[in-house]
């Protein structure tokens, strides 16, 4: 039914298509969603549909690193050259042939988190289907005499909830079983992030990454204020049942949000404790294996595979918090 009150749908709410001018990032297309109930995303396109900005009611919620935006072709895929285009955002995903550490698997050599999230999507557009702007992708990781790995992204943006569900279906469209890997690299940031904010991740067991996470191992959940020369911390989180959560609320806004996931398939949970100058970001990360390498997941028998035709979805949903829950 047509609002009489209104000339165009987008006096509530809507998707626009805008294009960046100048900078590393200058041409890529970016899709700026508005739910018209304090909702905002910014999702890239050429860069697997990831989501570069989050705000809730003005604020922002999310890290964007000194890198800023930065075009797929300013990537530079050997060692740890992805920290270069690494612009973070509220969403950056590591995949599909390796997360972590850059290592050797399998007569490959294999750069820091894989390749997908510098790769624009080969096919994407928005639509609006009955009470949720939809945001649809494709974006392939295939190589000649090697991987042929697709990732299909739907992302559903409530407009009666401000809530939103990312849908990822990763296929071999190759003739031999292959490695995968995906971690939703998600990072909160200032103003959200603070050393008041409250951290939460009801989860059955913590372990830290390294004996310099140990250190401080019994205060993971809590931020402190930014802190030259900081080195970051990184704690790996199970879960007792598939019900994974992680949550973050800042009391000085009133305002956070909270994180929900199936923890069986998406069963290595990250938290990325970083309180340095400037670089200040706390990463809530689900995925299906922990960043230490996938050499490393080979061995600790983490590291998951896909036959030709087959196909693994993934879902995790967003919900902004108005209140501590």
């Amino acid at each position: 039914m047509v609002n009489p009150y209104i000339g165009h749908e987008s006096q509530l709410y809507g998707v626009e298509e805008h294009r960046l001018v100048g900078g590393k990032g200058d041409g890529m297309r970016l899709y700026e969603i508005n739910n018209g109930k304090g909702l905002e995303l910014t999702v890239s396109p050429d860069r697997c549909a990831d989501i570069a900005r989050l705000r809730y009611r003005g604020i922002n919620m999310s890290y964007f690193s000194p890198c800023g935006y930065v075009a797929p072709a300013f990537y530079q895929a050997t060692g740890t050259n992805w920290l270069k285009s690494f612009t973070a955002g509220f969403l950056t995903t590591c995949g599909l042939e390796a997360v972590g550490s850059p290592c050797e698997d399998g007569g490959e050599l294999l750069p820091l988190h894989g390749t997908i999230a510098n790769t624009p999507s080969e096919h994407s557009y928005f639509c609006q289907e009955g009470e949720e702007l939809v945001v649809r992708a494709v974006t392939k990781d295939e190589v000649l005499f090697a991987r042929k790995l697709r990732l299909t992204r739907e992302l559903r943006v409530s407009t009666q909830k401000n809530e939103f569900v990312i849908t990822d279906v990763i296929e071999n469209t190759g003739d031999t079983t292959q490695p995968f890997e995906i971690l939703y690299h998600m990072n909160m940031g200032y103003p959200l992030l603070d050393e008041d904010s409250v951290i939460t991740v009801p989860s059955a067991q913590v372990e830290p990454r390294d004996d310099h996470a140990a250190e401080d191992l019994a205060n993971w959940s809590k931020a402190i204020k930014p802190e030259a020369g900081h080195q970051e911390r990184c704690y790996y989180h199970k879960f007792s049942d598939e019900n994974g959560k992680a949550s973050i609320y800042q009391p000085k806004l009133g305002q956070g949000l909270e994180i929900t996931f199936n923890a069986k398939e998406l069963d290595g949970f990250v938290e990325w404790k970083m309180m340095g100058v400037r670089d200040y970001v706390m990463g809530l990360e689900c995925g299906n294996c922990y960043p230490d390498g996938r050499d490393v997941m080979r061995r600790k028998g983490m590291l998951k595979f896909l036959a030709p035709g087959e196909q693994k979805k993934y879902q995790v949903k967003v919900r902004m918090l108005d209140s501590q829950e």
